[in-house]
């Protein structure tokens, strides 16, 4: 099983460079965050860069087709207390949500990986005994 996180997702969304071969192999899951940052991602891109309709309208689709194929964990109180306590390393909201969420499925799939192309989300990742992929 294998972890992902936002940024695996929206690179291979916006075509860009060096995306994660095989990131859904291993039965990707992620928070319900996934799917909110992810459209976010998608709407800013559609006023800052000016997409026209029909690239919005497919980046959407493109997106809920994606976030289709992983299992989302709900967010929960428990969750988000786990993300407020303090980490080993610097890390963002969004992200600890993350890491808070795949350490709560660690304690039933010990063999989870975690996919990102987030720097600060791997380090914080394997200071806490994850294998990183994607960084």
């Amino acid at each position: 099983m294998r972890y992902v996180d936002s940024s695996v997702v929206l690179r291979i969304l916006f075509d860009e460079p060096e995306r994660l071969p095989g990131w859904a192999d291993d039965q990707p899951v992620s928070s319900e965050l996934l799917r909110v940052e992810c459209l976010r991602v998608v709407d800013r891109a559609r006023m800052t860069q000016k997409l026209d309709d029909k690239t919005v309208s497919r980046l959407r689709a493109d997106t809920i087709d994606l976030v289709a194929r992983i299992a989302l964990v709900p967010l929960s109180g428990p969750l988000l207390e786990r993300a407020a306590e303090p980490f080993p390393t610097l890390l963002r909201t969004l992200d600890a949500i993350h890491l808070a969420t795949a350490l709560a499925l660690r304690e039933d799939e010990p063999d989870l990986t975690l996919a990102t192309h987030d720097r600060e989300l791997g380090v914080a990742a394997r200071a806490v005994g994850f294998s990183v992929s994607g960084i």
